[in-house]
């Protein structure tokens, strides 16, 4: 196989999601890259990790990203981490760099992507997204026949969530985080609080869902926490 880099999906939080494709890859892979904090902390690889710890020791290309808000910080530590990948692509060994949920859906992998795909040979493994796992939790279906759906960031102004709140039957807000309490005025301004439920850490420890989220404390959410607004009356004739 050519020495390539591999955007592989390890799913939102729980390693039994881990596709076998995805799974396999890890195993064989050369090099793995994965995004981590200043302590070395790393989500996705702990997620990978009874997968890593059946193979040898491998060669690892973390990629630290400070916890700033600053687009700068990040695209230096991506050019930096891009520059290195393609170095130990062009050496003969595949990167298999390690994405939570879904490699190219708000992806981490997709900066990557952007700076490489011109330069090496580049290949995506797709996972489960945390939007999927909140409604298999929630053990509701996403949207029916004829109903819209409509995914978008709660990095996002309140205009515009009101807006796909007003205009869509289904609404998931991702990346509530710090935009938790500009959210919930959101979706009380839409008229939606009954519809919406909240869910954080879905798949691995921590995990919290509130099904009524007025109870919600005023104060920001993790960053992986999300919003899923869907109508309670709903037609499945």
């Amino acid at each position: 196989m050519t020495a390539q880099l591999i955007g592989v999906g390890v799913g939102p939080g729980d390693p039994e999601l881990i596709t076998l494709k995805a799974a396999r890859l890890i195993e064989e892979a050369d090099v793995i890259s994965f995004i981590c904090n200043e302590k070395s902390q790393s989500q996705a690889r702990k997620i990978a990790r009874h997968i890593l710890a059946n193979k040898e020791s491998k060669a690892e290309i973390p990629i630290v990203m400070p916890m700033s808000e600053d687009r700068r910080i990040a695209n230096q530590a991506y050019d930096s981490a891009a520059q290195k990948i393609q170095q130990t692509i062009e050496a003969g060994k595949t990167v298999v760099f390690l994405c939570e949920g879904d490699p190219l859906f708000f992806g981490s992998f997709a900066y990557l992507l952007e700076r490489l795909k011109n330069s090496v040979s580049c290949q995506v493994v797709p996972g489960i997204s945390s939007v999927h796992a909140a409604a298999s939790s929630l053990l509701q279906p996403l949207t029916m026949l004829k109903e819209s759906f409509c995914v978008v960031s709660g990095r996002h102004d309140e205009n515009l969530l009101i807006d796909a709140l007003n205009k869509h039957d289904s609404v998931v807000i991702m990346k509530a985080g710090r935009s938790r309490q500009r959210i919930l005025k959101a979706i009380d301004i839409a008229k939606r609080t009954e519809d919406a439920q909240y869910l954080e850490y879905l798949g691995r420890e921590g995990e919290y869902i509130q099904n009524d989220i007025s109870l919600l404390k005023e104060e920001n959410g993790p960053y992986f926490s999300l919003f899923v607004v869907t109508r309670k009356k709903r037609d499945f004739s």
